[in-house]
């Protein structure tokens, strides 16, 4: 189906929306072709740190699949074909694209995959592992993975993009509804990156920084929602003239879009609370252990130091 006419309210021709007819392949080259790749060269990398003797967490493999996955049911079915005219549909694929699906991938560890996949290069020489490092530890990285950055652009891809012609003009072609998504998707990945705090990069908080970072952000998906859901108007003009043949009202829709909106800030919060939760959890665990080697290594010298100490104050004392 030719998405190049589908921006400003054009009408389709399409079928009533179900889902049962509705998960039919779209094929989009450009988003199946990425989540193909994305799924191979993960499986690749995976394979080889096995051949080699290395073990890679089973869980984290899972993580990575499902966020591919995730992408591809939003952007690889009819579903893409709806959401390019009605606005509800549209806004699962952002909420999904740009806060689930990154979460996910995130969890999957790809940096670390890759840092431990790619062979180290010879004396004097540079690999792509090393460009990956330089990369990480690039001045770049460390504005663009600032919170200080990172929110503010969370926030303006919402309010800026919707409630500006930037999203008429954008919708107009699939060129721009392609590369909408993508943005999507890079502005959940730098926003989630250091907070999940997998993968190595240059920002990396406590946990309780990581949470008040969460937060910050959170709240506007709320409010945009509401702005939606409260809007006496359709307030974007590539959804204000709904199909026929869908049968829906272009206000209804986008009240029903910003109920998603609202709803799914809820969804990612959750999900990132628990996760840090388990790695905080894990990081005190893994101190502790580290503490009790030291002690069984050092026979305990702090302990009798500080016992020795002690003995030095009473002797004083008497």
């Amino acid at each position: 189906m030719d998405h190049s006419g589908h921006g400003m309210g054009m009408n389709m021709d399409l079928p009533p929306f179900t889902l049962g007819r509705g998960l039919e392949w779209s094929m989009d080259p450009f988003f199946l072709i990425g989540c193909l790749a994305g799924l191979g060269l993960y499986g690749w990398a995976v394979l080889r740190l096995r051949r080699r003797g290395d073990s890679w967490p089973v869980s984290r493999t899972v993580f990575w699949t499902l966020g591919v996955l995730s992408i591809a049911l939003v952007m690889c079915t009819k579903l893409n074909d709806y959401g390019m005219v009605m606005f509800s549909v549209h806004m699962v694929q952002h909420m999904v694209i740009s806060m689930l699906s990154p979460i996910l991938l995130l969890l999957g560890a790809p940096v670390t995959l890759t840092l431990r996949a790619l062979p180290v290069a010879g004396r004097g020489r540079k690999g792509p592992r090393e460009l990956l490092l330089a990369l990480l530890h690039s001045r770049y990285l460390k504005v663009i993975t600032h919170p200080a950055f990172t929110i503010p652009m969370f926030i303006a891809s919402l309010y800026a993009l919707y409630f500006t012609p930037l999203f008429d003009f954008l919708m107009g072609s699939k060129t721009g509804h392609i590369a909408m998504m993508v943005h999507f998707l890079a502005v959940g990945l730098i926003f989630f990156w250091p907070i999940m705090g997998v993968d190595p990069g240059p920002h990396r908080p406590g946990y309780i920084m990581r949470m008040l970072e969460l937060f910050a952000g959170m709240p506007f998906h709320a409010f945009f929602g509401i702005a939606l859901m409260m809007a006496t108007q359709p307030m974007i003009g590539t959804y204000k003239n709904p199909p026929s043949s869908l049968g829906i009202d272009a206000l209804a829709d986008q009240e029903a879009a910003g109920g998603i909106a609202w709803a799914f800030s809820e969804i990612p919060s959750v999900v990132v609370l628990i996760a840090l939760v388990f790695q905080w959890y894990a990081t005190e665990k893994r101190e502790a252990k580290r503490q009790d080697r030291a002690a069984d290594r050092d026979g305990d010298k702090e302990l009798a130091a500080y016992n020795a100490y002690l003995a030095s104050l009473n002797a004083r004392g008497q």
